[in-house]
């Protein structure tokens, strides 16, 4: 007896469509809701075919065609794709017409007063009909509308902007290369902009929310440097028509560096206190970086990978070498040679062709094998490789084969064990990265300190001070590290000598450092609530705080008032030392509380809402409003703030009481939410 298997096949594979159609150009107008969260839209597609079909598709996730032009090329829709009707002649190029709508679940996001879209990979189909790969390259020219508070920031150079009678404001993008389709995107907000013109003459717009004016030079600090450096390094003019930074909120990643308009997370927008903890300098070259490696030149799949994530992490740290100079480089490549050893002698280590290699394996070990690959063959080889490459491959797509022919072709010197070892091998080469690190005279002063960490104090209390005199921020810090397991009364003169060394990162690690404060250094220690950082003001308060319970109300006094990073770190934890204070300020309990409690709601940014709730969930001041909070934050699109919530969820509903006041207020819950509660067995 015969059994007959029938198996449904698409119409095409992605590597069949691209070798049957040419999709050259998609102008559309489209239209956030933002009442509804949903996006409307008007598109024309103009495609070539290049062998005779009869059908063409785009990706278009649950989306509705909601009208289709008499003319041009007939169009169905799945939940998956818009189809394109034939017969299609080879040679010939057709244009398609129709309107569309969707409701996304993922890729575009409304944050309360702002709008943007997260098309990483294979996503912008959720918003936009376009293209789930990155081989086939499209002029994208898109017209927004926009409420007149709104401004849109997007692909390409505005046009033309105008008012319609409608009181929706008209925002026409005009993009002059192809790109892939993930790197589609826009921003709507209430926004500011200060422009810059690097040396070139391209005009770079930093854009900011107005209440942020004064932040926008700490923020942006080095941003016209590191673009005149790249284009300097690189050898390749900047390819674009201009570029445009914009921080928003609940940002998913760091930053995304859609084609000449970089999304970055708002947590980067600092003061000039902020800038010396968690400043914006290495993901502004990373992304800036990537409008060469990535955006202009593209991967062919995942197993090449690192030809993007690798190159702008490797660009990203030779600006900031321009920037902070070698030491900072040579540390920045020590701190990750440590991760990926340790990551390779627990087995993990992954081969860069691999991909599904993890982040680390393609940024790290990706600039790593660029690293070693300059030094094995000379930096003037090196840049001749990577401009040839990026001219011969510009607006195209590659795989590692195509840059290594580059790279032989600029070099005599054989190459293949360079190969071998760090394109091929899973395990990272910790031998010839410790040889490289040991050409930086500060490695080997590094590597010196370091080597006493098992040395008893008496042993080495010479070597720790004279690396605390003048000291380098990071051997400093090292020195410091070493004293933590020592009796006081052999390093108090070493935490002296620290303290007065100045330096705001030798300071910053006695601060995160010493947990119980000898009464000979409180003087010293109090020092540090006014050191230019909000790591080190941080923990210096709670350190006082918890250490000297009769000058608390005098801690808590210098500190009101400072707010910290964007997730106001030192506020927070300020709030909740004041209401654990039963002495301080008791008129004002009520209103510290209530202040706290505030911060888990949806009006502010998951960050600030993440460190509320962890304070709350830690002294146990739960309240109705803060558990309704937190439900609502367990259904965010944030997946590390959703997970965390559902985390401190998960352990309220094993309490009868909240359990109780939970299912009490099923009926003013959202539809989502309500659907996550359910499933959580809350009926």
């Amino acid at each position: 007896m015969k059994y007959l298997f029938f198996i449904f096949i698409p119409f095409f594979s992605f590597a069949q469509q691209v070798d049957v159609v040419d999709f050259k150009q998609i102008t559309a107008t489209v239209t956030p809701n933002v009442a509804e969260e949903s996006i409307q839209g008007t598109v024309r597609v103009q495609f070539q075919i290049k062998k005779n079909t009869e059908t063409v598709y785009l990706d278009a996730k649950s989306m509705t065609i909601t009208k289709s032009a008499l003319e041009g090329v007939p169009v169905e829709a799945t939940t998956e794709k818009f189809i394109f009707k034939g017969p299609f002649e080879a040679g010939k190029e057709y244009t398609a017409f129709f309107d569309y709508q969707a409701t996304p679940k993922q890729t575009l996001y409304f944050t309360g007063d702002q709008v943007w879209t997260q098309g990483q990979g294979k996503y912008t189909s959720h918003w936009l009909p376009s293209l789930d790969d990155m081989n086939d390259k499209i002029e994208f020219d898109i017209t927004y509308s926009a409420p007149k508070e709104f401004v849109v920031i997007a692909n390409g150079a505005v046009s033309s902007h105008d008012d319609t009678p409608s009181g929706l404001e008209i925002w026409n993008y005009d993009m002059k290369k192809p790109m892939s389709s993930y790197l589609v995107a826009f921003a709507m907000g209430d926004f500011q902009k200060k422009t810059i013109t690097s040396n070139n003459g391209v005009p770079i717009a930093l854009y900011y929310r107005p209440k942020d004016s004064a932040k926008v030079e700490p923020t942006y600090r080095y941003t016209k440097e590191i673009f005149d450096f790249f284009e300097t390094e690189i050898g390749v003019p900047y390819p674009w028509q201009n570029y445009k930074q914009v921080p928003v909120r609940d940002f998913l990643y760091a930053g995304m560096e859609n084609t000449t308009c970089t999304l970055f997370s708002e947590a980067f927008v600092v003061d000039s206190t902020g800038f010396n903890d968690r400043n914006y300098v290495n993901v502004n070259a990373h992304e800036l970086a990537h409008q060469w490696f990535g955006n202009l030149v593209t991967e062919t799949s995942g197993t090449h990978h690192w030809l993007q994530e690798g190159f702008a992490t490797y660009y990203a740290l030779l600006a900031e070498r321009e920037v902070f100079g070698d030491d900072y480089f040579y540390w920045k490549l020590y701190n990750s040679a440590e991760q990926l050893k340790a990551l390779s002698e627990e087995g993990k280590g992954q081969s860069l062709l691999d991909p599904k290699a993890s982040s680390l394996i393609f940024y790290e070990k990706g600039a790593w094998a660029l690293h070693i690959l300059k030094e094995l063959i000379g930096e003037d080889a090196f840049n001749v490789a990577i401009k040839k490459y990026l001219e011969k491959y510009q607006f195209k797509n590659v795989a590692t084969q195509d840059f290594v022919a580059e790279v032989k072709l600029a070099t005599a010197i054989d190459i293949t064990s360079w190969e071998r070892d760090w394109l091929q091998q899973s395990a990272f080469q910790a031998t010839q990265a410790y040889e490289s690190l040991v050409e930086s005279s500060f490695m080997n002063e590094y590597f010196k300190v370091s080597a006493l960490r098992e040395v008893p104090i008496a042993e080495k209390s010479l070597q720790l001070k004279t690396a605390l005199t003048f000291p380098n921020d990071f051997i400093g810090q090292e020195a410091i590290y070493q004293l933590r397991q020592a009796p006081f009364s052999e390093t108090i003169a070493l935490y002296k000598r620290g303290f007065e060394s100045n330096n705001l990162f030798v300071r910053q690690a006695i601060a995160l450092t010493m947990t119980e404060i000898p009464v000979p250094l409180e003087a010293d220690y109090e020092t540090l609530l006014k050191d230019e950082s909000y790591v080190t003001q941080e923990a210096a308060l709670y350190g006082l705080w918890s250490n000297f319970p009769q000058q608390r109300k005098k801690y808590l006094d210098t500190m009101e008032g400072v707010t910290g990073f964007q997730d106001k770190n030192v506020r927070q934890l300020w709030l909740v030392l004041a209401i654990l204070t039963d002495d301080y300020q008791p008129e004002k309990r009520k209103t510290h509380t209530d202040e706290l409690w505030s911060y888990t709601s949806p009006q502010y940014s998951f960050e600030i809402r993440q460190k509320a709730f962890e304070y709350i969930n830690e002294i146990g001041l739960y309240s109705p409003t803060v558990v309704r909070n937190l439900v609502n934050a367990s259904v965010h699109h944030n997946w590390r703030f959703r997970n965390i919530a559902r985390e401190l969820l998960d352990g309220l509903l094993k309490e009868p009481q909240m359990k109780t006041l939970i299912v009490q207020q099923l009926e003013n819950f959202s539809t989502k939410e309500k659907a996550y509660l359910i499933s959580k067995g809350i009926e």
